[in-house]
């Protein structure tokens, strides 16, 4: 490293002549809709590339070329005629550097399945004879011969239900819950998978098991089935090139049997019973359906897999005599047991993500019995594990087996299969494991699609959820695709007036959908993938979606810009909320609801200009000025208070940039510091205001406050969970009471990403790696050392590589070492030093640094000193004038600017002066033990 203010950079060596380095980690994005878009990364060599030629070679061997002359490398258009179905090649990249060619980059396999209902030859079959919701699985089976090896086979196969399939006894795939949830009625995924190792010459057989899933069993808190349909159906498409050159198509029809199997009842809420005895039952006709296909559509999004497996622990007993496993961590997936049990025994499985005075709390999980259940054969050591179910759970109650028949527990961890892109480390633990609860959390529910909660009798792809969580869903996984493809069923279910549902798939459908912050979806997501992807082809898709989202709130606020007396969710789940009326915040819900329209319509605005929708852009941008005027004429007073003076209330007004002017701007800035202090650091907003606080707190010069707040563990808090032994993000704050018990409110879930969105500010403003333009193509570099966090750092994978910000202060100095992919720039905004534009490579600065000395002046400076408040607050305490913290704070709160020399006036007010002297001199010890004489 290097020492000094502004040092020169450490980077490698640029590209000084010769042959550029070939692109690498190419990737094609929607490879399903025939036109992919490509993108590559390029070595650090400090090259600025001028053209790319891409190279398509099909599978016969002719080539297609084309020159890009532009030097972008994310999201380039496909150059050739759309790729139609079935089609197989490769793709190659190379890049031009001042004048000079690289060689092609290594081929990049491309092959498409079917991509039109024109290509279906199968149609949906299931199995004769009246509907009965709670039949067995029913195992769809067809047999066929091969006259010889074959050489190239592809399966294509979805299914109304969720199917389990299986080519002369092995699994298709490595897929689970099949083809997961969308909008069936416009969106129907299916999947092609290579089955060319699992058939031979001779005799081959097809099944596929079929179970409800989300089409036909149990949804939403009404725990009604068949929401999509009464019959569950397969369609499957084998295709099969033979070595003898002949090619053959096993398609679903009526050639196809019906059987009974093992699993007698299953849903995705309460759980599978399998009987081990049962074979497969004898043989049954089986009827097509009609059943459009112009719904169906090839696989957008990586399938949901077994991404982790934990092991139990040791099984122990409750006070009341059940026989527990603990996993560790809250999880989604399923429990795998390996038993020795005698024939005919009953195991059951019951799921629970929290213990409540040492058994098993059900109470959250509502109507879901989540429950699996096993009549074993008793044939020697057996393995038991659904397949058409999810829990999601920590503690397991084992039912019917003792101890010594346990061969082995754990369980099976399921998510969307999406490829981890970041990390955050610090050096406070607490915050670590704060950071590792967003990323469990997340993982549970990205299954499939976003839901709020993968345990109860819900599981539902909350809008506003994922709204407010995607920019930190986007730093930490490759979303771009899962979120694509969600993006897509909600405007598929959109509203002709452009009303959002409040969960998409829309379940819901008799509610009337237009909330602020949930419908924001429409707006929000698209452009956070752009801003954080740097594809803009996402805005072009959604964009029509987006105005009709904008132009509803539009027809519905009126001429004024004021969006008042509708329904709204409003700052959902304030603390200050009874837990049986979530919606009950402190934030005017108009004000919340006015101040989101303002937002969505500057989105707007920009992706218009994005997009070359000019005139757009200027009279979204217009519209956005004018509802910000109105949001200052109605809720903003000259002051620069807000009418809902609340945490929530100024931290949109702050980070959304609704304030008319600099010092009322200042003025609310200092406003919302001081209703953080009064609150004692407690959290003190709702779904809506909690992700923008520490944003807030920041930008208006409160860093150490935003970290104070960050740190704080007393209830509610970010780390009041972590001191509670969370391993997952909660739905409430307090969803679990200090005393052990579960919150009585009928929503209590232990595993909710949603307020997890503070990740994002320790990726951006702590560790200090920020995207500054599109995809990362720009790097702000600007960390907050100190404030009780010594060291950070973060990594993420962006589309032009591996970005890195790691910094500590140590022995006087700020210590920052800096990583910036090629393609990529970087500002590097350092304490101390001017700000820095650097290139690709690796940069390493020493600069001096010294953290703020505490001020201990004023009753705010002690109320900000953790240690030095906790400490006066033992006083009060023994005084019997406030209980924790946060009392003491509340008490403190009218004296906030005054002389620390004040606190005791200020805390009791009304007493006779020698209680008032002999409280000083308490207080007093204190300050002088703290480092402070009075």
């Amino acid at each position: 490293m290097t020492t000094g203010t502004t040092p020169a950079p450490t980077a490698r060596t640029p590209w000084a002549g010769g042959s550029p380095s070939a692109p690498h980690t190419l990737r094609l994005a929607d490879l399903p809709t025939g036109r992919p878009r490509l993108s590559f990364r390029t070595g650090r060599d400090g090259a600025e590339i001028d053209a790319v030629r891409i190279t398509y070679t099909l599978d016969g061997g002719t080539s297609l070329t084309h020159t890009h002359e532009s030097g972008e490398r994310i999201g380039l258009e496909w150059p050739f005629a759309p790729l139609g179905s079935r089609a197989s090649g490769a793709v190659r990249a190379a890049v031009r550097v001042a004048g000079r060619w690289s060689p092609d980059s290594a081929p990049l396999a491309v092959e498409t399945g079917l991509l039109c209902a024109e290509d279906w030859t199968a149609r949906f079959i299931t199995p004769v004879g009246p509907v009965d919701l709670l039949a067995p699985a029913p195992l769809l089976t067809r047999a066929f011969t091969l006259p010889a090896a074959p050489v190239r086979a592809r399966l294509h196969v979805t299914a109304l239900g969720v199917h389990v399939t299986h080519l002369n006894g092995a699994r298709v795939g490595d897929e689970h819950l099949a083809p997961g949830w969308t909008s069936y009625p416009y969106r129907l995924r299916h999947r092609a998978h290579d089955v060319t190792a699992l058939l031979h010459e001779g005799s081959n057989e097809l099944t596929s098991l079929l179970g409800n899933g989300w089409y036909r069993g149990k949804l939403t808190t009404r725990n009604e089935r068949a929401n999509y349909g009464e019959r569950l159906a397969l369609l499957a498409q084998l295709e099969i090139d033979c070595a003898d050159g002949s090619a053959h198509r096993i398609v679903t029809d009526g050639e196809w049997h019906a059987h009974t199997a093992s699993v007698l009842a299953d849903d995705l809420y309460d759980g599978q019973t399998t009987d081990l005895r049962r074979g497969r039952g004898p043989a049954s006709p089986v009827e097509e359906l009609d059943v459009p296909l112009g719904r169906l559509f090839p696989a957008d999004t990586p399938p949901v897999r077994e991404v982790a497996t934990v092991t139990g622990g040791t099984p122990f007993r409750s006070p009341s005599g059940a026989l527990l496993v603990d996993f560790g961590e809250n999880l989604v997936g399923w429990v795998r047991l390996r038993v020795r049990a005698r024939p005919g025994q009953e195991i059951a499985v019951r799921h629970a993500e929290v213990l409540e005075h040492g058994e098993l709390g059900t109470r959250p999980l509502n109507g879901a019995a989540a429950t699996d259940r096993y009549f074993v054969t008793g044939e020697g050591t057996e393995a038991l594990e659904p397949q058409l179910t999810f829990h999601g759970f920590r503690y397991a109650a084992l039912e019917g087996v003792e101890p010594e028949q346990l061969v082995g527990v754990e369980a099976a961890v399921l998510s969307s299969d999406l490829r981890p892109t970041g990390t955050f480390s610090c050096s406070e633990p607490d915050v670590r494991t704060l950071h590792a609860n967003v990323v469990r959390g997340m993982r549970g529910n990205f299954l499939d699609l976003p839901t709020d909660c993968p345990q109860r009798d819900e599981r539902l792809g909350w809008t506003g959820d994922i709204q407010i969580f995607a920019p930190t869903a986007a730093f930490l996984a490759d979303s771009s695709a899962f979120l694509t493809s969600w993006l897509r069923d909600l405007a598929a279910e959109q509203h002709e007036d452009g009303a959002v549902p409040f969960i998409i798939p829309d379940v819901h459908r008799n509610i009337l959908p237009a909330a602020a912050a949930w419908g924001d979806a429409a707006v929000v997501v698209p452009w956070v993938l752009y801003e954080r992807y740097g594809d803009a082809h996402v805005l072009r898709e959604q964009y029509p979606s987006m105005r009709a989202w904008v132009e509803r709130i539009r027809a519905t606020a009126g001429p004024g810009h004021v969006w008042e007396g509708r329904f709204q969710f409003g700052d959902w789940l304030d603390p200050a909320a009874p837990p049986e009326s979530p919606g009950a915040a402190r934030t005017d819900k108009d004000l919340v609801a006015t101040a989101c329209y303002a937002r969505v319509a500057g989105l707007l605005a920009a992706s218009a200009e994005v997009i070359g929708e000019h005139e757009d852009a200027a009279r979204y941008g217009r519209l956005a000025a004018d509802i910000r005027a109105a949001f200052a004429e109605a809720y903003v007073t000259p002051a620069g208070r807000l009418v809902s003076d609340t945490p929530t209330a100024y931290a949109m007004a702050l980070c959304w940039d609704l304030l008319p002017d600099a010092d009322r701007r200042a003025r609310a800035g200092a406003r919302l510091a001081d209703l953080v202090r009064a609150v004692g650091f407690r959290i003190a907003t709702g779904f809506v205001g909690t992700p923008l606080l520490t944003d807030a707190l920041t930008d208006a010069g409160h860093p150490h406050l935003a970290h104070r707040l960050l740190l704080e563990r007393g209830c509610p808090s970010w780390l009041y969970p972590v001191t509670m032994g969370a391993t997952t993000i909660w739905e409430r704050w307090d969803s679990m009471l200090p005393d052990g018990s579960i919150n009585p409110g009928h929503m209590t879930s232990f595993n909710h990403y949603a307020l997890g969105a503070v990740a994002d500010w320790l990726h951006r403003r702590v560790a200090g790696l920020a995207p500054a333009a599109p995809g990362y193509r720009e790097i702000a570099v600007r960390p907050l050392p100190g404030h009780g966090i010594d060291a950070a750092e973060a990594t993420h994978e962006t589309p032009y590589g591996t970005a890195r910000v790691a910094w500590e202060v140590r022995d006087g100095e700020l210590r920052v070492d800096v990583e910036v992919p090629a393609g990529a720039h970087a500002t590097l905004d350092l304490p101390g030093a001017a700000p820095e534009r650097v290139g690709a490579g690796d940069h390493h600065r020493r600069l001096p640094f010294t953290p703020a000395p505490a001020r201990h002046e004023t009753i705010a400076d002690a109320v900000d000193d953790a240690g030095l408040w906790r400490a006066l607050t033992s006083v009060l305490h023994e005084e019997g004038l406030a209980a924790d913290e946060a009392e003491a704070a509340a008490l403190a709160t009218p004296g906030l600017p005054l002389p620390l020399t004040a606190l005791a006036e200020v805390v009791v007010p009304r007493a006779r002066r020698p209680v008032v002297d002999a409280l000083r001199a308490r207080l007093n010890a204190v300050l002088a033990g703290y480092g402070r004489e009075d």
